[in-house]
């Protein structure tokens, strides 16, 4: 049926949002700053997968496991010399900079990889199964499974791990944290690569789904910051269940009054549903001390 087909992709599609939208919202809580070239990590994990998997013929793990490290690596590159430098000088030009920072990346993909789109072969979107008459590849099963088992081990580990409980301090109080002798600087860094790690995984999984190419990032992060400002973006659960929210939004209206007006009704939506909840679905309003 139309509707289960709708259903099921979008919840794909809407994990897809809400893992790189997770990345916006660690970002933001840990140093207040969000790195506007997630869109081109999630590209890069998608590229890198490909040529690792494809190209080079290596195991699916392996692949993977590499590109998501040279995924961690450009968020640690994003850090170090396009937001510190100008958060250091109390400069808000980062957010200039993530952005060039995400051009020249796409460039030199496109240069390097090319034009032309790739197709990612994957075993689990060769096949469809039929679910309430619907045909969906196991692909689009899997990927809300990952997305929401993501979420809930970020979750865990920022509660139940030291690392973790380091960056709920830094995000508490970041002046009263570093007299506890935590490194406020390098829970930044992690903070920022585990945010690109996670575009990247995104960008692996929706691959298969999707052709290969360096412009590919481009209307996903932008459709991500989004979902992140929507689910309200010092909230992870919001920040997820919006994703969930704007995927199911954008696949029902493709399937019923096309690919022509779904970015028309799904960001007229988001506008409607910004007015009249300004902080997001679970967001809440800054409390300022006087």
């Amino acid at each position: 049926m139309l509707i289960t087909s709708a259903i099921v992709s979008g919840l794909g599609l809407g994990s897809m949002y809400g893992l790189i939208a997770l990345g916006f919202h660690v970002t933001y809580v840990v140093s207040s700053t969000v790195n506007f070239a997630q869109g081109s990590a999630m590209m890069l994990g998608a590229v890198l997968g490909y040529v690792f998997a494809v190209r080079l013929g290596w195991p699916w793990v392996p692949a993977a496991i590499l590109a998501l490290f040279l995924c961690a690596a450009f968020g640690l590159v994003i850090e170090r010399v396009l937001v510190r430098p100008f958060v250091d000088r109390r400069s808000d030009a980062w957010l200039m900079a993530t952005v060039a920072g995400g051009i020249v990346l796409d460039n030199a993909v496109l240069f390097t990889f090319g034009k032309e789109p790739r197709s990612f072969p994957s075993t689990l979107a060769v096949e469809p199964v039929e679910i309430f008459g619907a045909g969906v590849y196991p692909l689009q099963i899997v990927i809300p499974v990952v997305g929401l088992g993501i979420a809930v081990l970020l979750h865990l580990a920022l509660r139940k791990t030291r690392r973790g409980k380091a960056l709920l301090a830094v995000v508490q109080n970041p002046d009263a944290a570093r007299l506890m002798g935590i490194d406020v600087r390098r829970v930044v860094a992690v903070a920022f690569m585990l945010s690109t790690a996670l575009a990247g995984l995104a960008g692996l999984l929706i691959a298969p789904l999707f052709s290969v190419q360096s412009e590919m990032g481009t209307l996903f992060g932008i459709k991500a910051f989004a979902v992140a400002i929507l689910g309200g973006i010092g909230s992870a659960w919001g920040v997820m269940l919006a994703g969930l929210i704007y995927g199911l939004t954008e696949a029902l209206v493709t399937a019923y009054l096309g690919s022509t007006y779904t970015q028309i009704v799904v960001f007229s939506v988001v506008i409607a549903a910004l007015a009249l909840m300004p902080h997001g679905l679970l967001g809440r309003a800054a409390v300022s001390k006087v």
